[in-house]
């Protein structure tokens, strides 16, 4: 996938709109979290050290598109980039508005080195609705408009398609995160390395049936964990206890399972489960293996399943991940998600495999196993990764230039 990158752009005395992922979590109007504000510094350092004038924008939480909500304000992101910007930089914030006077009016008064950073774009009602006229006033503010918020590629919203497209006489590129991504998920699936594996795991077969079926006549195995897995069982004629079954799904995986014998790619159910009767801490828990009994469920993969998946895993050349294989969150029942992240990472540096990781619970078992340093690629975005897995085009990929 060709796009234009921010590194092909020329930036001197450029008003540079660039489109930002900063819907990081807040407590109490403190950020919790500022890993997307930092992934998004090579790209606003880039259109800086060109000498334009980076304009971002981004939005924050679901306000109610009615005007400015408090608890939604861009200002704590504004202070907390100051921060990772340093003295260097001044980063000028506009108050309650991501568009009209308010916005020129601190555009033009930026000083080289500077950078703007409008107000949630969903305190406008059109931000969702890719309303034209609020796309028209916010791509009046720029010379060039950058891409950078693969987490929100797959909207069809005014900031990620409108404003690129009333820009057509200006260059619309994407940025450096967002360029990572296609390389990841668009290119380097498109001619993975073989052998190639995909682990689909989480709650619902609904959620991943369309990436199962364009996965399926790629790859050489998909390994299906989670609760999703338990809805295959059953399709299987498999027990499986008080495990969470998607019952008007079965007929499907049925479907499935016969669609992955008919592509020679192996789909593997897990060997064994950890199962308990309730979650929570210290319950009692046993390895169930040919199905589940009445009474327990299943809530992770069991051990022969780990290191059966852990041994494939390490003979592959490209694997792709999105969703846990177990309730993750709690403890025992990490273990299996924890331990193919731990597999993941051993076959990118011993084995030099292409390893990529989308989904954000998936993204929180990588980050809770300590190895998210240690796999090729952890995307950013959650529905984006899926839709790409899924074949799908993104809307705001389209309206960006190609080389």
């Amino acid at each position: 996938m060709a796009t234009r990158s921010v590194k092909d752009l020329e930036c001197r005395g450029k008003r540079v709109l660039i489109r930002v992922d900063f819907n990081v979590p807040l407590d109490g109007g403190d950020i919790v979290d500022d890993r997307r504000l930092k992934a998004a510094l090579p790209t606003i350092e880039t259109v800086l050290r060109g000498g334009g004038l980076p304009i971002l924008m981004s939005h924050l939480g679901r306000p109610g598109g009615t005007g400015p909500e408090l608890p939604y304000s861009m200002r704590p992101v504004a202070e907390r980039l100051q921060k990772l910007l340093g003295a260097a930089h001044q980063v000028r914030f506009v108050e309650g508005a991501c568009s009209g006077e308010a916005a020129a009016t601190a555009t033009s008064a930026a000083n080289p080195g500077d950078v703007i950073l409008l107000d949630n774009l969903r305190f406008e009602s059109g931000e969702k609705k890719n309303d034209p006229v609020l796309s028209a006033s916010i791509a009046a503010l720029g010379d060039a408009y950058v891409d950078d918020a693969f987490g929100t590629a797959h909207r069809a919203h005014a900031s990620m398609v409108g404003v690129p497209e009333a820009m057509q006489d200006r260059p619309r590129v994407a940025g450096l995160l967002l360029e990572k991504e296609i390389h990841y998920l668009a290119d380097v699936l498109a001619n993975p390395q073989q052998p190639f594996i995909a682990i689909l795991g989480g709650a619902k077969v609904s959620d991943k049936l369309a990436a199962i079926r364009n996965l399926l006549p790629k790859v050489d195995a998909v390994m299906v964990g989670g609760a999703m897995a338990y809805t295959f069982m059953a399709a299987r004629g498999d027990g499986t206890g008080s495990s969470l079954v998607e019952c008007d799904m079965v007929d499907m995986a049925s479907e499935l399972l016969s669609q992955a014998v008919d592509a020679s790619t192996t789909l593997l159910l897990p060997l064994d489960h950890t199962c308990a009767e309730s979650i929570g801490d210290n319950v009692a828990t046993r390895t169930c293996e040919l199905g589940i009994p009445p009474g327990w469920m299943g809530l992770d993969i069991g051990p022969e399943t780990l290191a059966d998946w852990t041994t494939r895993i390490l003979q592959a050349r490209t694997v792709v991940w999105n969703g846990p294989v177990g309730v993750f969150e709690q403890r025992p029942f990490d273990t299996g998600t924890v331990g193919l992240a731990k597999a993941l990472a051993r076959a990118t540096h011993s084995h030099r495999a292409v390893t990529v990781v989308g989904g954000g619970e998936t993204a929180a078992a990588i980050e809770r196993a300590g190895v998210a340093d240690r796999i090729s690629h952890v995307s950013t975005g959650g529905g984006a990764s899926l839709r790409m897995l899924e074949g799908a085009e993104l809307p705001a990929l389209a309206s960006l230039e190609t080389q």
